[in-house]
């Protein structure tokens, strides 16, 4: 199984030509992002990716992580990569350099986390869930805890989790019982016991804070009395310094169908009398600022699931074109021939590498949003990027991971009997993708949140406003003839996505049960047809600099690849939409019958 190779040519692509890195740079504090630096930065990641992380990937699936009497003892080498992952400054990539941070942009540090979990995903998952953290304390903590805890965090010398769900409770967090009692000192005693805590128990850092959802004896009930708390495993000082243990133990890891390396914990507190935590921001309003965290983690989490998907998309044409089997379709008495030659195969290897394309593209135009947002100096303008931001990451989240397990599932065919095989690999990528559909919110979560929050909220004007940029691209290829055919697969697109929302916002207050039974199939749409403006977007591109060769930035041949891809994703995956909207507006009847069961 071959190493992995950060695709440093499409990324390149995505952030010069799509993600338009010069508007990036001038926003307030990123004058000093330059092309020159941001492929600086993508070259030295991608050469730590491949010869530090990449490497630890398989033996970590094999050897896991090991739980004894509290304690987590990760796999052989892991620490000692995670050392040279703090010593490197990646932790500190995309936060404010007020902080302690190197403040680059959101387009660039997620193509760095890309590579991260395409080379281990089971050891990205640590500094993934630190950098919510990070933000969650830098926005909502009190001048104590963020001078207390940010520093350490900041660079990965402290790790960070997120503590929300308990056994009875799933993803009902109103159900949550872990209870916050006042210390007397202005901290608190925290008691229960939470479950599928990532990395809540591991031995790289020197500190693990935790942020745990939890009731102050007054909270009101439901949701509205969550409140967050600081807990970090050992004390931390007035000086900063980590102190005495904290009342956290690691009852046991879970053992689960992939990221084996990656320690998921039950986590116990207050046992032994209560752990020491500290308020977060103000009581009750815990779940607003955990969802602060949430956020970034489902955006990272549709970035997690790109970076598998390139890493399955690397492995099975790597193998298409070693495997030699049968003769070429219509060829009569000729040689035996890589499986790469043959069409069903070559369909499936076009299948993983449109989707995977249109998926770092969007996540891409994403990451910008997310930037200008909060930086934009003009209100009008962050108010249209947080829209537009907000609209998109259950999309990104939902749609890129059920896709990313859909690639690893075409992954292990293409490989076909050798893919059943754990020794080839490659049915690690399928076990660990598996579970980015499930955390941070199954893809039924996000579907229910992108009609009942992101529709619903404001009428649908965000999406529509999408859809007018969706219009605009459509009339530009139109006129181009290599694109024509896909325009017009594109269109019909676009059209059955707009039918689909205008649906949903019409009937949502008078019919909420029937517009829910098609919340996944609208989001799958949604990510569809967005993932398609992006590659017809860089299939237009692609074009021009074909035409004007002095302002390309890449070969002709990849330019040509991408008008190829993109014509391909308009005929097999564009072509969907209509059955998809056809299911969105019509499907409930059959579905809601009670009869069915």
């Amino acid at each position: 199984m071959p190493e992995y190779q950060a695709p440093l040519a499409d990324m390149q692509f995505v952030l010069r030509e799509l993600a338009d890195l010069e508007s990036v740079a001038r926003l307030p504090g990123f004058a000093e992002v330059s092309p020159d630096l941001a492929q600086a930065v993508l070259e030295e990641a991608a050469r730590f990716a491949r010869g530090v992380l990449s490497p630890l990937n398989r033996s970590g699936d094999l050897e896991g992580a090991r739980w004894h009497d509290g304690e987590v003892i990760t796999a052989r080498g892991w620490k000692q990569a995670y050392d040279q992952f703090v010593a490197g400054g990646w932790n500190a990539l995309s936060c404010a350099s007020g902080i302690g941070g190197q403040n680059l942009p959101r387009a660039v540090s997620a193509l760095v986390e890309e590579m991260w979990h395409g080379a281990n995903m089971a050891l990205a998952l640590c500094p993934m869930l630190t950098r919510g953290a990070v933000e969650a304390i830098e926005l909502c903590g009190s001048p104590r805890l963020r001078q207390a805890y940010l520093p350490k965090m900041v660079t990965g010398e402290w790790t960070g989790t997120m503590n929300l769900t308990e056994a009875q409770a799933g993803s009902d967090l109103s159900a949550v019982r872990t209870r916050a009692m006042p210390n007397g000192d202005g901290r608190y005693r925290l008691e229960g016991q939470k479950i599928f805590i990532t990395y809540g128990e591991h031995d790289l850092a020197g500190n693990i804070v935790h942020l745990v959802l939890a009731r102050t004896p007054d909270a009101p009930a439901g949701v509205k009395g969550m409140s967050l708390f600081a807990v970090p495993k050992f004390q931390v000082g007035a000086d900063g310094a980590p102190g005495a243990r904290n009342d956290v133990r690691c009852v046991s890891i879970e053992h689960k169908l992939g990221i084996h390396a990656s320690p998921t914990c039950v986590l116990a507190f207050g046992a032994q009398g209560g752990a020491i935590g500290e308020l977060v921001g103000e009581e009750n309003r815990g779940l607003e600022y955990m969802f602060i965290m949430m956020n970034a983690a489902r955006f990272a989490v549709g970035v997690q699931a790109i970076g598998v998907a390139e890493r399955v998309y690397q492995s099975a044409l790597a193998y298409a074109g070693e495997r030699v089997q049968g003769t070429e379709a219509g060829v009569r008495s000729g040689d035996r021939v890589p499986i790469l030659r043959h069409p069903d195969v070559r369909r499936n290897l076009l299948l993983i590498k449109s989707q995977l394309e249109a998926m770092r593209a969007l996540a891409g135009v994403v990451a910008v949003a997310l930037d200008a947002a909060r930086l934009h100096p003009e209100d009008r303008e962050r108010a249209r990027h947080q829209a537009f931001a907000e609209l998109m990451i259950p999309v990104v989240k939902g749609w890129c991971t059920e896709t990313s397990v859909e690639i690893a599932s075409i992954g292990v065919q293409i490989h076909g009997g050798m893919g059943y095989i754990e020794e080839t690999g490659v049915a690690q990528y399928l076990r660990d993708a598996r579970i980015t559909t499930i955390y941070e919110g199954t893809t039924g979560i996000q579907a229910n949140d992108l009609i009942g929050r992101k529709l619903a909220r404001d009428g649908g004007r965000a999406a529509l406003a999408l859809i007018g940029q969706m219009r605009l691209l459509q009339a530009e290829l139109a006129q181009a003839p290599a694109l024509g055919a896909a325009a017009t697969v594109y269109g019909a697109a676009v059209d059955a996505l707009e039918r689909s929302l205008q649906y949903a916002v019409a009937n949502h207050a008078a019919d909420p049960r029937s517009v829910a039974a098609g919340a996944v199939p609208l989001l799958k749409l949604f990510g569809i047809v967005a993932g398609g403006w992006q590659l017809l977007r860089s299939a237009g591109i692609a074009q021009q600099r074909l035409a004007e060769p002095e302002r390309a930035g890449q070969t002709p041949a990849f330019y040509q690849a991408k008008i190829v891809t993109a014509r391909f994703y308009a005929d097999h995956v564009l072509s969907q939409a209509p059955g998809l909207a056809h299911a969105i507006v019509h499907g409930a009847t059959a579905a809601l019958a009670q009869a069915a069961f």
